[in-house]
């Protein structure tokens, strides 16, 4: 197995890895797809063998956070209407689902999740490392750039975008009623 065979792109698991109870977290419905099988024969299989699923590798979702988890993902709007509360499963927990389920296409899945989990813990770890690096600099040169370590600063943080307005716009108008005049009128007579 070498690097053609990829089954899902890479960005396809890397958007499926949510934060969730301070935790990163794949959904049992995207494992499901991930691996082949319906998300209720991959809930049959974590029931069957439920001792494999200690609380620090799968939780259940509760009504509040299967609400965000679909407002905030476009992809998991199909469990908006679902009676269903998601199972969460972290790094771990993808592993042994994929012990559980026990396919050679489970077992190609589980090595790329958990490859996914490892590059987003370097990036978040080189993200401290860069705001480590960055206080240790300002801390060195102070005042003489302040002004610049401002800048990247405000330059690390991600942009909120710009929301656009819809609709019709009121432009300000002036009145003049309460200046004791109106437009057309002068001492009441019609110009």
């Amino acid at each position: 197995m070498g690097k053609t065979d990829l089954l899902i792109p890479a960005e396809r698991i890397e958007r499926s890895i949510l934060l969730i109870r301070g935790q990163k977290v794949m959904l049992d419905s995207d494992l499901a797809e991930l691996y082949g099988v319906p998300t209720k024969a991959l809930n049959q299989a974590v029931k069957r063998n439920s001792e494999r699923f200690p609380s620090d590798f799968m939780f259940r979702l509760n009504v509040a956070e299967k609400r965000d988890v679909v407002t905030n993902c476009d992809h998991l709007t199909r469990l908006k209407y679902s009676p269903a509360l998601p199972n969460a499963f972290t790094e771990h927990g993808v592993v042994m689902l994929a012990n559980v389920l026990n396919s050679k296409r489970a077992i190609q899945a589980s090595v790329q999740v958990v490859r996914a989990f490892i590059r987003l813990r370097q990036v978040l770890a080189s993200h401290a490392e860069l705001a480590g690096k960055l206080d240790a600099l300002e801390k060195k040169y102070d005042s003489q750039f302040k002004n610049v370590f401002e800048a990247i600063r405000r330059l690390m943080v991600p942009p909120v975008p710009a929301r656009r307005r819809i609709g019709f716009g009121v432009k300000e108008r002036v009145d003049l009623v309460s200046q004791g005049s109106r437009p057309g009128l002068t001492s009441g007579r019609l110009v």
